[in-house]
């Protein structure tokens, strides 16, 4: 896969949704193109309406900075070299749940979980990419 396509992002967000029914909770699953632009995204039922924007912002922070949320969540807490940078580009997230999706060693795009723990999102995150 060296682009992000709506049928790739479908069948891979299936994946996911599968994992979060087997964990037991209900998430919403972005997918975002290296730009952070929304190419899919599926809101499974009974997710929490409030972590819609979350999912989206974690996949976007994912693709911009080419790295897991939680590895930014790592240098962005007070004192760390990218303190306040949740605040930028329109808001981020910096915790886990979002995952970028590389093909051939270059960021084509991202995933974004959030409706369950950071550990349910970050798996259900990793059962996208698997």
């Amino acid at each position: 896969m060296s682009a992000l396509t709506l049928r790739e992002a479908t069948n891979r967000t299936t994946a996911a949704m599968r994992k979060a029914a087997e964990l037991g909770v209900a998430e919403n699953i972005a997918v975002v193109d290296a730009g952070g632009h929304l190419v899919h995204f599926a809101r499974m039922d009974g997710a929490w309406l409030g972590t819609i924007d979350i999912a989206i912002k974690k996949a976007r922070t994912a693709a911009l900075f080419e790295r897991p949320t939680a590895a930014i969540g790592e240098v962005s807490q007070p004192g760390g070299e990218l303190y306040n940078v949740e605040l930028t580009n329109g808001g981020l997230v910096t915790f886990g749940g979002g995952l970028p999706i590389i093909a051939d060693g270059h960021v084509i795009g991202a995933v974004g979980v959030s409706g369950g723990g950071i550990s349910e999102d970050t798996a259900v995150a990793e059962a996208f990419l698997a």
